[in-house]
């Protein structure tokens, strides 16, 4: 795999040479814009405002935007030369707990390769002390011009970086949340429980990409002249009229696709309905009535 960046993690006094490779991949299919009428590609050129001509890439720099408008260019070597440890360097500032970094902050995954033979001994030194600690590494690094927050764990034998956003990047819950007022009864919390149970666990691995999978078969079909299968309608507008007629047929189904026997699930919640306390008044009252003609006789 190409390496992205080379540098070290600093583990104290210990530095470790490094290299930074992606660690995922996209297979999504990316699409080309094209003019409707005759399928011509649509691309962008890049004009130089105060010359009005195009512009090659060798000619593009970077500049800040100041208040009034004025750009400030920026170099690349400026902002090698910015006086950070981390220009370079991972530099590893505290060991916590995984269950302590919220998976919100999580972004792109990297390898970390360990540079030439000297570094095989203080990697494989770090590796092993994040394995018996049970622990992850947060580390500050910087790449592609800003200054990162990343977490260090250990993957198969190989020591594996998240980016991590900065606490202040994730926006708060306010407002997102349902209106509080909304409650849940026990016998619908019953029913989601018998469907998480029927569900299961899930190997990873065995999932796949539909979506990707259908759009290669459109693709494929409109190549060749066929015509391409639709989808259907979905039926009715969404909206979940009954919500434990819905969780189920979801609990019914979920067992068939498993060649589970299906078992009637109503008669399960009625002793939970509290049926019996609205009763009881009326049972009294009747009683009273009785006593009440037998008296006169």
């Amino acid at each position: 795999m190409r390496s992205i960046w080379n540098g070290a993690i600093s583990f104290g006094l210990v530095s470790i040479p490094i290299k930074l490779v992606n660690a995922t991949e996209s297979h999504a299919i990316s699409f080309r814009q094209v003019h409707v009428e005759d399928g011509g590609r649509i691309r962008y050129r890049k004009f130089c405002e105060l010359e009005d001509r195009e512009v090659g890439g060798d000619e593009i720099g970077k500049a800040y935007e100041g208040a009034d408008g004025a750009m400030i260019p920026i170099t690349d070597e400026d902002l090698a030369g910015l006086p950070l440890p981390t220009a370079k360097t991972i530099e590893i500032v505290a060991f916590v707990p995984g269950d302590r970094i919220d998976p919100l902050q999580m972004d792109t995954a990297y390898y970390l390769s360990a540079n030439g033979v000297p570094a095989a001994k203080p990697y494989t030194l770090l590796r092993e002390a994040l394995k018996r600690s049970q622990k992850v590494a947060i580390a500050k690094y910087a790449l592609r011009g800003r200054e990162r927050l990343g977490m260090l764990r250990v993957v198969d034998d190989v020591i594996a970086m998240h980016g991590l956003l900065w606490p202040d990047e994730i926006r708060a819950t306010d407002g997102v949340a349902p209106d509080t007022g909304v409650t849940v009864r026990d016998q619908e919390l019953d029913l989601a429980d018998a469907l998480m149970a029927t569900l299961g666990e899930v190997d990873l691995a065995d999932l796949h990409d539909d979506y990707r999978e259908a759009v290669e078969e459109l693709i494929a079909a409109k190549a060749s002249g066929e015509e391409a299968a639709h989808a259907p309608a979905p039926a009715g507008s969404g909206k979940v009229l009954d919500l434990m007629a819905a969780l189920e047929k979801s609990v019914r189904e979920a067992k068939e696709s498993r060649g589970e026997q299906s078992q009637p699930l109503r008669g399960r919640r009625t002793p939970a309905k509290k049926t019996t306390a609205k009763k009881a008044p009326a049972k009294k009252a009747a009683t009273k009535k009785t006593t009440t003609r037998k008296r006169p006789a």
